[in-house]
């Protein structure tokens, strides 16, 4: 019996690594990509050691060093604001919801269930920001629209408090005399810091990763994001190389990284990620598993 449950963790823990090695893959063949000259690339494909070290791609993006910088800070802001505010409201909305005394508790839940399914598209949205609440080109284009609440976080925030918070400490906490904000702040909230954390982290990255909003209400580029930044770099690189432009006979196209710069594009956009992504990991995955399992 123990030889077997040897054998048996050996080959899960090679299983395992197999697994995290084809995770990790991609992130090193994209490394390994932006720092590769684009004749390597051309003429040798991706590989996970570059055949011709080079940092042309990010010399080319750090030329606009202040921009980029510039784009950092927003997007820093509008992540950490906009993360705040949607967890705040996220849990203000799902905690009534999960209490049955709530009146007109189902018809609320259908409410939130309604707009995962139908939505009223872009231009009846894009009109209603800019001509009725008028958040075009401020801060607050960037954090409203799309990303503030979500549905599904919603739900699976009441699925959360309905399933793993006892009715009996609430009660026990209404009996010493406390309100119901008492009860949320005291109670609620520090038992659900795994939950709290799985959205935070998600809410984040949808974020951290938009650029559809500045696309959309944001014409000032000093209130462009850092991921409105980069796609616009790389959207002149691709105008350039297609020989459209008139500029195109004043630079020499072919030192243009069009390649690299994209996979430079993508470590600049991803490295913030996988440094903080390792301090909520272990609440992401307890947080996923009580509100998926359990809800």
């Amino acid at each position: 019996m123990v030889t077997k449950s040897k054998t048996g963790q050996v080959v899960l823990n090679i299983v395992f690594i197999i697994l995290a090695v084809w995770a990790v893959a991609p992130f090193l063949l994209l490394i390994s990509s932006s720092l590769s000259s684009e004749a390597a690339l051309a003429q040798y494909g991706y590989g996970f050691w570059p055949k011709e070290f080079s940092l042309n791609a990010y010399t080319y993006l750090f030329k606009s060093s202040m921009k980029i910088a510039k784009g950092y800070g927003i997007t820093l802001i509008v992540t950490l604001v906009g993360t705040t505010l949607s967890v705040l409201i996220t849990t203000l909305f799902a905690y009534p919801l999960s209490r049955k005394e709530l009146p007109f508790r189902y018809g609320f839940s259908f409410f939130v269930f309604f707009t995962m399914l139908f939505n009223g598209g872009l231009v009846p949205s894009y009109m209603m920001w800019t001509q009725t609440f008028h958040i075009k080109n401020t801060i607050w284009a960037l954090i409203m629209p799309n990303l503030l609440l979500n549905a599904f976080y919603v739900i699976m925030m009441r699925s959360f408090f309905t399933s793993s918070i006892p009715d009996a400490l609430i009660e026990a906490a209404r009996i010493d005399g406390a309100g119901e904000y008492k009860i949320l702040a005291r109670v609620v909230i520090p038992l659900s810091k795994p939950m709290m954390a799985t959205i935070s982290l998600m809410v984040g990255l949808g974020y951290w990763n938009d650029w559809t909003n500045s696309l959309y209400y944001i014409t000032d580029e000093s209130l462009f994001s850092i991921q409105a930044i980069l796609n616009t770099i790389i959207t002149n690189i691709q105008f350039l190389t297609s020989g459209q432009s008139s500029a195109a006979s004043a630079v020499d196209v072919s030192k243009l990284p069009s390649v690299s710069i994209r996979m430079a594009i993508a470590v600049i956009g991803v490295l913030p990620v996988l440094c903080i992504y390792p301090f909520f990991q272990k609440y992401f995955v307890k947080g996923i598993v009580v509100g998926g399992v359990k809800g």
